[in-house]
Formats: structure tokens, C-alpha cells, sequence
């Protein structure tokens, strides 16, 4: 038997627990690492209070903070950053999984900053994704939690990690990159069977391109991975079909999974037309159907569910995968983990 290759160490999902039902517990590790990021650590001439928070944390990351103790911090944005970070870490831990965490958050829309989400979103499909062997789906899925920059390349529509196109652009690494030593730049190579079994090593990279053109193995791969976070987030499965075109789409219900896309349905919605420029930006269409007809809302039983995926007019795609808890036609779930 083989080993099963581990992806995505940059996440920390090794210094997390599982629950009895597979969900994410949260450890002490896993708040040290939070509390590692280069944002909180204070520089030299940080005032004493500031200094003091964070030794404590460190050493117990559970430790309450009082909104005196944050207060107490001289530097205007050093306490902006730790009241963010205190909140965010009261959040995890009032949930008995990072998985219920994070319905919480999309159900009641509390605003943290996309990098918080980005990075909870990547840990949780870590765990949806443990030993997935298909590198097209690894690659796909990445797009949840990372916009992509889109272009026509020989032919074909390809997704490139668009902070890996751009550069890092300033923004600080996680401190579990650092650590591990993994480059912030390399060359960007198109997935493809010649190169797939290079993921592995690389995952951490972002530098794999996908190529998401109609009918090749990326679109197929990103409806995969949405059937996955559905069926790990909220225990329904469905079935996703990748579709060919926009045209002639019976909308009786639609999920945007980016802005762009739903801004489309809502015109496709009004019965309004499409121009070209619009439809030349939907990426991908699915048609979802759900396995067990109890899980959908009475008066839309049997009847499928039409998923958008469409870039920026300047060709960026920034998915938003919390539409796909909040905009899916389903029965209340609380999380099955």
C-alpha cells in the first residue's frame, strides 16, 4: 500500500485534532501559529503592554484578554490587530470544530479579514481532502481560498495563482512557510498527466497552473471538489455535471460562486440578455442535482441547481465558496462534524 502524500503543510492542519465526526479541534499548536504571524510581533520599542500580551498568549493561547489589557497597547494599529486576532480566536474556540466555526461565520455573515477566512477555508478543505490522490482536484481546489489571475495560453483558458503572478506584493508570510522553508516564487508550469505527480511537492508553492477550458479535466476537477465541500460542510451529496453553455439555461434556481457570476444570474434571472463580454467571462457552468430530495426545500424537489463561475472583467476569479452554505436551496443543516 502506499503512503498517503501529505499537501498544504503551509495550513497547519498537522497541528490540528480531529472530533469524534471527523471535524477540525482546535489545539494550542494551532493558536501559537496564529499568534506567530509577523503582524503581531511586536518590534523592539513595542510598549511593555504590548510585549506582555503576547508572552502570555504564547504560552497560553487560551488565556482571556480583557479590552483593558488591549487598550493598555500604545500603537493604534498593533491594538486594531490584536483586537482582530482575539476575536477571531474566541470565534474558533466557542465552536466544537473549525467546520461549525466557519458555518457560524458564512450563516450569521460576521466579517473577519479574508486572510483569516482564506486560511480556515484551506485547513477545513485540507481535511475534506485528506488522501485525495487526484492532483487536478488539489489543484482546483486551491481556488477556493486564492484568486487566480486567467489567460488565454496556447489555446487555453489557464488559472495561475494570481499572488504567485504578481509577486507577494509585500504581504507577510504565514510564519509555518517560513518555517518549512518554501520558496515565495517559482516558475509556473500548466498541470497536466506529464506533470501531475509533482503536485505534491509543489503544493505549497502555487505555482501550477490549471486549465480551465470546456471540457478538460479543470472544470471537471472544480465540480469535484464543490460536491466535497458541500458533502463534508453540511452531509448532503449531490451530483455535479459540468455544462457546455449559458444559453437556453431553465434558472429556476442559481448559486453565484463569485461575484461576477452572480451578478450574470441575477441578469439571466430578470430575463435580461447577456452581451458578449458577459458571456465571455463565465468560466464554468454546472448543473447540481441533489441524491436524497429531502434535503432541498419542498417547492424546488426535483428540480436541478444551475452553479456560475465567472471572472472579472479584468480576469480575476476570487471564489466565494461560503455561497454554497448560504445560497443552495437546502433544509437548515447545523455542521455534520
Amino acid at each position: 500500500m502506499n503512503a498517503r502524500r501529505d499537501f498544504w503543510l503551509s495550513c497547519g492542519h498537522h497541528l490540528l485534532d480531529r472530533g469524534p465526526g471527523g471535524g477540525l479541534v482546535v489545539t494550542d499548536e494551532f493558536l501559537k501559529a496564529y499568534l506567530a504571524r509577523p503582524e503581531l510581533a511586536p518590534p523592539p520599542d513595542a510598549c511593555p503592554a504590548e510585549h506582555s500580551l503576547r508572552s502570555i498568549l504564547l504560552d497560553r493561547p487560551r488565556q482571556a484578554v480583557t479590552p483593558s489589557q488591549i487598550a493598555a497597547i500604545a500603537d493604534a494599529d498593533a491594538r486594531q490587530n490584536w483586537e482582530l486576532m482575539i476575536a477571531w480566536r474566541d470565534h474558533l474556540l466557542d465552536h466544537q470544530t473549525l467546520e461549525a466555526g466557519y458555518l457560524d461565520l458564512v450563516r450569521r455573515g460576521l466579517r473577519f479579514p479574508h486572510l483569516f477566512i482564506d486560511q480556515l477555508v484551506q485547513v477545513i478543505l485540507r481535511n475534506a481532502l485528506d488522501g485525495c490522490d487526484d492532483a487536478f482536484e488539489l489543484r482546483a481546489a486551491e481556488m477556493f481560498f486564492r484568486p487566480q489571475r486567467l489567460a488565454l495560453h496556447q489555446g487555453s483558458l489557464v488559472a495561475a495563482d494570481d499572488e504567485t503572478v504578481s509577486g507577494l506584493g509585500g504581504r507577510p508570510l504565514s510564519p509555518l512557510v517560513s518555517l518549512l522553508g518554501l520558496p515565495t516564487a517559482a516558475e509556473i508550469d500548466v498541470l497536466s498527466d506529464a506533470n501531475d505527480g509533482g503536485y505534491w511537492d509543489r503544493s505549497d508553492r502555487f505555482d501550477m497552473a490549471l486549465d480551465l477550458t470546456t471540457g478538460r479535466r479543470g472544470l471537471a476537477a472544480l465540480g469535484d471538489v464543490v460536491a466535497r465541500w458541500i458533502a463534508h460542510l453540511l452531509a448532503i451529496d449531490v451530483a455535479i455535471e459540468p455544462m457546455i453553455e449559458l444559453r437556453d439555461v431553465p434558472l429556476r434556481w442559481y448559486v453565484g460562486l463569485d461575484p461576477d457570476a452572480t451578478r450574470i444570474g441575477d441578469a439571466l434571472w430578470n430575463g435580461d440578455d447577456l452581451d458578449e463580454a458577459a458571456r465571455a467571462r463565465v468560466i464554468g457552468l454546472y448543473r447540481l442535482v441533489f441524491e436524497d430530495p429531502r434535503d432541498v426545500i419542498e417547492e424546488l424537489r426535483g428540480e436541478p441547481v444551475y452553479l456560475i463561475v465567472a471572472m472579472t472583467a479584468d480576469k480575476v476569479l476570487r471564489l466565494k465558496p461560503q455561497n454554497l452554505v448560504t445560497g443552495l436551496p437546502i433544509r437548515q443543516r447545523e455542521a455534520a462534524r
